[in-house]
């Protein structure tokens, strides 16, 4: 695991310099001090490699924030529909924004026109957040804190709104500006306005 874990850092490090497309086998093993064909003791391809550093700094990344896998009804039973949204969006900016789970996801999104592992990739993570809102919908409404005709299109709807602010918000860091996390809340704010219970509603 450990030679894996040197192998996955050292193709991160070539992908932030000259992008995923144009980093080789061999410019892996020359990184590393071995030779080409010890890489594949380890992985069959690069992109068997680019897939292993995705699950692997998405798992260190929640690891550091100490985000597990959660309970949801007891994470909605004492808390407002704004509070648990918040809560659970700024979880996931903090993971994406963790500095190489950063780094490889702006790896990942330049290529993503043209590269189809990268592509999967962002499928994949897209079809995860949207899983997580619908069983984060489904506990809400069981509490009655959430208040909509169609759970499922509701979660969808929130999921890629969010995602959209969220790489609004990381093409900002990258050219330089603040997080700006108002963005996001405003947001989270209304929606919870619109679809939450009478307190949500008569937040001023």
């Amino acid at each position: 695991m450990e030679r894996k874990e040197e192998i996955i850092q050292a193709t991160l490090m070539l992908a932030s310099k000259n992008g995923v497309d144009n980093v080789s086998m061999s410019q892996i093993a020359t990184q590393l001090g071995i030779k080409k064909p010890s890489l594949y003791n380890h992985f069959r391809s690069k992109d068997e490699i680019v897939k292993a550093m995705y699950d692997y700094l998405r798992t260190q990344a929640k690891e550091k924030l100490k985000i597990t896998d959660l309970d949801y009804g007891k994470l909605v039973k004492d808390k407002s529909l704004e509070e648990v949204l918040k809560l659970m969006v700024h979880n996931y900016c903090k993971m994406s924004t963790q500095s190489e789970m950063f780094s490889f996801y702006k790896i990942i999104y330049s290529t993503r026109t043209t590269n189809v592992v990268a592509a999967q990739i962002m499928c994949e993570e897209t079809e995860k957040m949207i899983l997580a809102t619908k069983n984060l919908f489904y506990a809400l409404q069981v509490h009655q804190k959430i208040f909509v005709k169609d759970i499922d299109q509701a979660a969808i709807s929130f999921t890629m709104t969010i995602h959209s602010l969220i790489d609004y918000q990381l093409d900002r860091k990258s050219a330089g500006n603040k997080f700006n996390e108002d963005i996001l809340d405003n947001y989270i704010c209304w929606f919870s306005k619109e679809f939450g219970g009478k307190d949500e509603k008569n937040i001023d």
